[in-house]
């Protein structure tokens, strides 16, 4: 599409009917691709991508100039920006993946039966993924890389805030597809802002296999009760670390305070911190001073405001993803009670416990009902990268497909396969 104007599409249902049709027959084409010909394809988009940052960074700066006009406010802005920096970092991206091992052909699990056939699995792509996405428009970049590495075709709907720079890095990622002779089509981002293409895209199950939003609770929301496609999402998070009473005093405050602080913005910065109520009067304080130093608000339970100075918690605190520099804090008998208070609030993200008792460590890991579970460390570290994914698509709080950081692996399925010599079942 040209970069002087928008396209004018007038039957949406048509155009997303197009537009998958196209993504399933590159799908096929690049399910039987070798890792030769995806590696090549990233690289040529990353050197696109270099050599025409100036076009990246004109275009973004219509969808800054178009944000400011209608108001959007300063955090926005800077998600949305694309700064010579930023290319450089999703040019870094491109090249990782193309240096990670390509999941797709992975034979595992092989075995003999009784009857003498040999029985195993294969890994393969998913298909077509859909992906709807808010603001940052480095995620068109990210996204179509882990789809490629995995396979997979590709549809891309962003924000309406962010489209013009979209399509431009758009116009990079068909050209380094096509440099590289893979399909062009392989890789489609939506070339509308009508919010018809999201409803479109969710009720498309003979063109979109899964649907991966990345957004707001709202969005998310939204996607899941609507979607006739199955849906890989997380909807919030509200990560918990439990400070037991046979913690290490020193290893619980730096984590405690690393966990909250380290980054405000994330979903698996924590939420509410969980003491253990005999060993709260020595560890509250020193923790209080050193939030309050770094500006956060503390929000605590009764016993806790009879220790430290901080606002009251309401019941809905509790439920809440700040995604901001407020920490709920509460005091709790034990890990029984700690453990009580995830199941009722948490949202299936990440929880931490700090303890020295091994025992307890085991407890929390096998009862603790989320996508990560950690003893002594940060929750900060939910992360694929962190993990030796190399790179993720998003974190799933789902239990079916994918759960955690989704990388190259969690864009895969599997299917049986049988090798036999005339073997016949009798």
């Amino acid at each position: 599409m040209t970069q002087e104007a928008k396209k004018e599409i007038t039957d949406i249902a048509s155009y997303m009917q197009e537009v998958g049709a196209r993504a399933r027959v590159a799908s096929r084409q690049l399910a039987a691709s070798s890792t030769g010909l995806k590696d090549a394809a990233l690289l040529a988009i990353a050197e696109d991508l270099d050599a025409n940052r100036d076009i990246l960074m004109r275009e973004n700066r219509k969808d800054l100039e178009a944000g400011r006009a209608k108001g959007l406010d300063d955090a926005l802005l800077d998600r949305l920006e694309l700064t010579s920096d930023r290319i450089n970092v999703m040019i870094e991206g491109l090249q990782q993946i193309a240096s990670l091992p390509d999941p797709i052909g992975e034979i595992f699990d092989m075995n003999y039966m009784p009857s003498g056939i040999q029985v195993g699995r294969m890994r393969v792509p998913l298909g077509v993924v859909g992906i709807i996405y808010e603001s940052r428009p480095n995620v068109t970049a990210d996204a179509a890389a882990l789809c490629l590495k995995s396979g997979n075709a590709t549809v891309l709907r962003g924000g309406s805030e962010a489209f013009w720079s979209n399509q431009a890095i758009a116009t990079s990622i068909r050209i380094g597809l096509e440099k590289a002779g893979l399909p062009g089509d392989a890789v489609q981002v939506v070339e509308t802002t009508d919010r018809a293409a999201v409803g479109a895209m969710i009720t498309m199950p003979e063109s979109i296999d899964v649907i991966i939003p990345r957004g707001g609770k709202g969005l998310i929301e939204r996607i899941s009760a609507d979607s006739r496609v199955p849906v890989i999402k997380h909807l919030h998070g509200v990560c918990h670390v439990y400070i037991d009473d046979q913690a290490d005093h020193s290893k619980a405050h730096a984590i405690a305070v690393n966990a909250k602080t380290q980054r405000y913005g994330t979903c698996n910065t924590m939420e509410t911190l969980l003491v253990a109520e005999n060993i709260a009067a020595e560890m509250l304080p020193g923790l209080a001073a050193d939030y309050g130093d770094k500006g956060v608000e503390l929000r605590g339970c009764e016993k806790i405001a009879a220790l430290i100075d901080c606002n009251s918690a309401a019941e809905e605190d509790w439920d809440e993803e700040y995604l901001a520099p407020i920490l709920s804090i509460r005091i709790v008998d034990d890990m029984d009670a700690a453990m009580e208070h995830i199941a009722n609030h948490g949202s299936g993200h990440t929880e931490a416990i700090v303890t020295e008792n091994f025992t307890r460590a085991r407890r929390f890991l096998t009862e603790v009902d989320s996508s990560s579970v950690m003893v002594n460390a940060s929750t900060r570290f939910a992360d694929g990268f962190e993990y030796g994914l190399g790179a993720e698509i998003g974190i799933s709080t789902d239990k079916f497909h994918a759960r955690g950081p989704v990388g190259l692996e969690g864009l895969t399925s599997v299917k049986y396969i049988v090798l036999g010599d005339g073997h016949i079942r009798t």
